[in-house]
């Protein structure tokens, strides 16, 4: 859990750094690094999600015979 906190952090700081190299803003460049995380956290969510319902790459359940 503190290495995927600790590597959204950076993302986000990333993220904030450049946009206020080129705005020179740093209320835009916080926004900017806020959404940012916002937005990667719910497209992971769902991400997550639309993979549980795809079988490729899980094992078949055994098939039982009568």
């Amino acid at each position: 859990m503190a290495k995927a906190i600790t590597y959204r952090l950076l993302g986000s700081l990333s993220t904030g750094g450049l946009v206020y190299l080129f705005t020179g803003s740093a209320k835009v460049s916080a926004g900017a690094a806020l959404l940012d995380s916002v937005v990667k956290i719910c497209l992971y969510f769902l991400h997550e999600r639309l993979w549980n319902h795809i079988s490729y790459g899980k094992p078949r359940p055994p098939e039982y015979e009568i």
